[in-house]
Order: C-alpha cells, then sequence, then structure tokens
C-alpha cells in the first residue's frame, strides 16, 4: 500500500466522522442529553478535527428545508390557536355516526387528515378526549336501556306474585338475589365490553396520527430531513421531492395502510360481529344520547368567525400552491413565472409567504369611519396570530435537530465517510434490490421503537445514500421506504408522543400496544414495499440509476 500524508489525513478525517456519529446515536438512543443539544455537537467537533470550517458547518443548520419546517408549523399553530381542526374533526364525526365500527373510521379519518398539516401530538391530543366521552355516553346509555328492561321484568315478576300470595311469602327474596346476580353480570360484561372497545379506540386515534402524518412533506418532521439529505448530498436531483410527488406516493399509501389498520383493530376489539359493529338493527337511543355529546361539542364552537374562515382560506390556498408550484406532469405556476433557469421559488418559499400573511391579516372584520367607543379611539384588531404565541407553541427544538442531521450528511460526505462506506457495502449488489429495501425497512421499523423518528433518519439516510450510489442502486428506492417506515412506531408507548398519549389514559397495557403494534409494524412494511414497486417506481423512476446520484462518490483528498 503506498501511504501519503495526504491520504493518512483523509483516512483520519474518515474515523473522525465515524466517531462523531456512533458518539451522537449513542447520546440520542440514550438520550443522556437533549436530543437538540446533542444535535449541536457537530458545531464543536468537526471544526476541531478538521473535517470542516465552522461556518460551513453553521450553514447546515438553516437550509431551505428548515424554512418549509417552520412556515408549515406556523400554519398549523394558526389552525390550532382558532379552533379550526377540532370543528373539523366534530364535523365528521357528526357525519360518520357513532355506531363502533363507523365511530372508529371516522375517528382514524379524522385523525390521519388533521396530521397531514397538525402535529400527530396535537392531533392525538385533541381527539382522545373526544373520542373517550363518546365512548362514555354511549356505556352510560346502554346501562339506562339494562336499567329500564330490569324494572320491566320487576313489575311483571311483581304482578306474577301477587297472583300467587303463599308463593309470594316462601319464595320472597330469591327473586330479588336472582336479579342482582343477573344485573351483576350484565355489568361486569358491559364494562368489559366497553374496556375494550376504548382500548381499541385509544390504539386506532395514535396509530391513525403517525400513519397520517407520513401522506405531506410537512406531516411528520423525517419526511422533511429525507428532503433536506437528497438536496444536500445529491444537489443536481432537480427537485425530485417536492411537496406534489410526495404527496402523489405517499397519500394512497397512507389510505391503504388506514384501511388496514381499521380493519385489524375491528377484528382485534370490535370482532367480526358486523351486527355489533355497523349497529344494524339495533336499539338507537343510546346512539342518539351519544350523537348528542358531539353534536353539543360542536354547538359550543359557535358560528365560524372571520379569522376562522381567513385562516381556512389561507390554508387551502397555500395547499393550492404546494400542489401547483411544479406538479410534474406540467410546468407549475414556479417554472413559468420565476424558475426559469434556477430554482429560485421552492416549497420553503411558499410555505414563509402564507405564513407571513398570519401576522397581517386581522381576526375581524375591520370597521369604517374613525369613530372611538367609550370616548377611547379604537384599537385596530389584532392579527391572526401574535409572536408570543408562536413562541410558545413552536418547536424550536426540531429545527437544531434537523441542523444536526444536515451537519452529519455533509460531514460524512466532506470526510470521504461516505465514500468509503459506499465502497464497503458494494458486495450488496449480488442481493435483489426488492430483498434490500425489505430488509432495510425491517431494521429502521425496528430500531425506530427505541429511538426518536428524528434520530432514527438522521444516522440512517446518508449511510442508505452511501450504499445506494455504491450498488448503483437508485438512492430513493433505500431511502424513501425507509423515512415512512421511520414513523410507523406503533408497539410501545414511549416509541412516539401519540402512544405515549394514548397510554397515558390508563385503559391500556404494554401488551395491548405490543400485539395491535406488531402486527401493524409488519403489514407497515409491506405496504410500503409495495407502494415503492408499483406506482413509486413509475413517478420516481426508481429502476434506472439517475446521473445525478453519481456526485456522491466523487471525492477528491
Amino acid at each position: 500500500c503506498i501511504c501519503t500524508p495526504c491520504l493518512s489525513h483523509v483516512c483520519v478525517q474518515e474515523a473522525s466522522c465515524g466517531y462523531v456519529i456512533i458518539l451522537m446515536a449513542l447520546y440520542w438512543c440514550t438520550e443522556c442529553m437533549p436530543l437538540a443539544v446533542t444535535g449541536l455537537l457537530p458545531v464543536i467537533l468537526f471544526p476541531m478535527m478538521g473535517i470542516m470550517e465552522s461556518s460551513e458547518v453553521c450553514n447546515q443548520y438553516m437550509k431551505d428545508s428548515n424554512m418549509l419546517f417552520v412556515g408549515g408549523l406556523l400554519v398549523a399553530i394558526a389552525v390550532e390557536y382558532w379552533n379550526l381542526h377540532k370543528r373539523i374533526a366534530l364535523r365528521v364525526l357528526l357525519l360518520v355516526g357513532v355506531r363502533p365500527a363507523l365511530l372508529m373510521m371516522g375517528f382514524m379519518g379524522t385523525t390521519a387528515f388533521l396530521s397531514m398539516w397538525i402535529s400527530n401530538t396535537a392531533s392525538t391530543a385533541m381527539m382522545l378526549p373526544i373520542a373517550n366521552a363518546v365512548l362514555k355516553q354511549l356505556c352510560d346509555s346502554e346501562a339506562q336501556a339494562e336499567e329500564r328492561e330490569m324494572d320491566l321484568m320487576d313489575q311483571d315478576n311483581q304482578a306474577f306474585e301477587m297472583g300467587d300470595k303463599e308463593k309470594s311469602i316462601t319464595i320472597g327474596p330469591e327473586p330479588e338475589v336472582e336479579e342482582s346476580l343477573e344485573a351483576r353480570e350484565r355489568r361486569l360484561k358491559r364494562e368489559a365490553k366497553y374496556l375494550n372497545l376504548d382500548k381499541g379506540m385509544s390504539l386506532s386515534v395514535c396509530y391513525a396520527a403517525s400513519i397520517g402524518g407520513t401522506a405531506t412533506l410537512t406531516g411528520t418532521t423525517p419526511n422533511l430531513i429525507l428532503k433536506g439529505q437528497v438536496d444536500e448530498l445529491f444537489p443536481g436531483n432537480e427537485d425530485i421531492i417536492n411537496f406534489a410527488s410526495w404527496f402523489g406516493f405517499s397519500f394512497p399509501n397512507m389510505v391503504l395502510m388506514l384501511i388496514i389498520s381499521w380493519l385489524w383493530l375491528q377484528f382485534m376489539y370490535l370482532g367480526c360481529n358486523m351486527k355489533k359493529s355497523f349497529g344494524c338493527g339495533m336499539n338507537k337511543d343510546g346512539d342518539k344520547e351519544a350523537y348528542g355529546v358531539i353534536k353539543n361539542e360542536y354547538k359550543k364552537l359557535g358560528s365560524m368567525c372571520f379569522a376562522e374562515g381567513c385562516v381556512l382560506v389561507l390554508f387551502v390556498l397555500l395547499v393550492l400552491l404546494w400542489f401547483t408550484r411544479e406538479p410534474g406532469f406540467m410546468p407549475g405556476w414556479a417554472t413559468v413565472l420565476f424558475n426559469k433557469d434556477r430554482p429560485y421559488v421552492t416549497d420553503g418559499t411558499v410555505a414563509i409567504l402564507m405564513s407571513t400573511l398570519f401576522f397581517m391579516i386581522p381576526s375581524q372584520l375591520p370597521r369604517c369611519g374613525g369613530y372611538s367607543e367609550d370616548g377611547k379611539p379604537l384599537k385596530a384588531p389584532p392579527t391572526l396570530l401574535n409572536w408570543d404565541v408562536v413562541q410558545e407553541k413552536m418547536p424550536w427544538n426540531i429545527l437544531l435537530l434537523l441542523g444536526g442531521g444536515f451537519a452529519l450528511a455533509r460531514g460524512s460526505e466532506v470526510s470521504g465517510l461516505s465514500q468509503w462506506l459506499g465502497e464497503s457495502l458494494a458486495p450488496l449488489q449480488s442481493i435483489p434490490p426488492f430483498a434490500i429495501s425489505f430488509l432495510l425497512c425491517l431494521l429502521t421499523a425496528t430500531f425506530t421503537e427505541c429511538s426518536s423518528n428524528v434520530a432514527t433518519t438522521t444516522l440512517f439516510l446518508p449511510i442508505l445514500a452511501s450504499m445506494a450510489v455504491a450498488i448503483k442502486l437508485h438512492p430513493l428506492y433505500v431511502m424513501l421506504p425507509c423515512t415512512i417506515c421511520a414513523s410507523l412506531a406503533f408497539m410501545l408507548p414511549v416509541a412516539t408522543p401519540p402512544n405515549a398519549i394514548a397510554f397515558s389514559y390508563g385503559n391500556l397495557k404494554v401488551m395491548d400496544m405490543a400485539k395491535a403494534g406488531f402486527v401493524l409494524n409488519i403489514v407497515g412494511v409491506i405496504t410500503i414495499n409495495v407502494a415503492l414497486n408499483t406506482w413509486g417506481a413509475a413517478m420516481f423512476n426508481l429502476n434506472t440509476f439517475p446521473d445525478w446520484a453519481n456526485v456522491t462518490i466523487i471525492h477528491t483528498p
């Protein structure tokens, strides 16, 4: 072997970068320090180890993906602040009704839709109390119906006993004992039934939140990490990951997973009795009272105010601008107006533009005229959002986490670690691509159960990119499914905040979540790989190795 000082320096850089990655992986998995603080370690270690200059490291913490994250969250904060998400949720539940199977479907669909736009944690925290209130009302209504039935039986027994006085004296207390035992059995059976239903409903809400977050680019943080890593590692990727392309791939997959999850939870907690699950031919009195609970909650919101209408209009406009910026099958408005030679306008530009309007548009319909009230001049109405609300609700720590991930990816590329990893993984070229994708998805889904999904994607994606380039496989063929699998943590309460919220209600046990989640993890991996090899391959041309992916293997000592 020929060893030169320059080559020796490169080897040291690779080892140093590998040390930083291992150290951060250990810190992220054990959470011995806050995740965001661990994300700042590249700012300290990369310059000291001679891997990157400090200014270059710091630039990684404010990328276009970070701006997309901030803009998306500002919209979500406005939706939550004006209770628009609750109005949408209750309206959908009023449409689907309160029959057990339809109720579960309604809660899952609503939670998944909300999680596409607001945080998974917020949608779970809002939906679970509503689900518990509805189930409690259904249980109380059934108990009252049984009491009325028992009262009628008592009246019949008393009429029979009055016809035969001697029998009445002889067996006086016995009917009451028999009736109390029967009532107790009914009560225990009813409580067991609704405890089971409550478990199923709690799991359905937290699982739907995680599944729904995968449908949009801003739905959950790992999606944005993928976009940032692809843009960082493959600068000439021609904006292959944007809001429209992500939605086109992930939304059908989300719907498929949601339906399968609903069927599985239906089987586990409601059984296969269609009459009981869908309520065909059953007493509707209890349903009306439970329906009234949802209706009363909706009435408390009152009619839609001016601020809610403005937030809704801006939200719809933002989504439309995202979809039409670069739809893929035709030139988008950004291409026609701005991006004629370079990608000046991105999804992040649109997100910041629309979120800025929340700080400019008033929350009340402006009044004409300069009159005053009680001798005081009229003040301008407050805007839809103010910075105090944003400061309180914005998860700033995620920005540091995103930046730490981008810094690791850049450090791996500059140090040559990515090239070394790719060459080491080159023997995998003999394994069929679908087998590689499936095994990596299983590994990611297992790892994310005991680690944050942000940490999982941050650590895995640069390695997967290097491997894909080394074996001449389309990078998205392994990076895309593993990113989605990182959000499918269904087995443990500590895996995701929605799981923890559902578990905190006290009715769930760890084994309940593990049994239901294990099957859904396997199903999720299968459905993602089916989507990848069908419409995903057609959308992203995954069967060929793109020219823009060659940049990662270029390294000059």
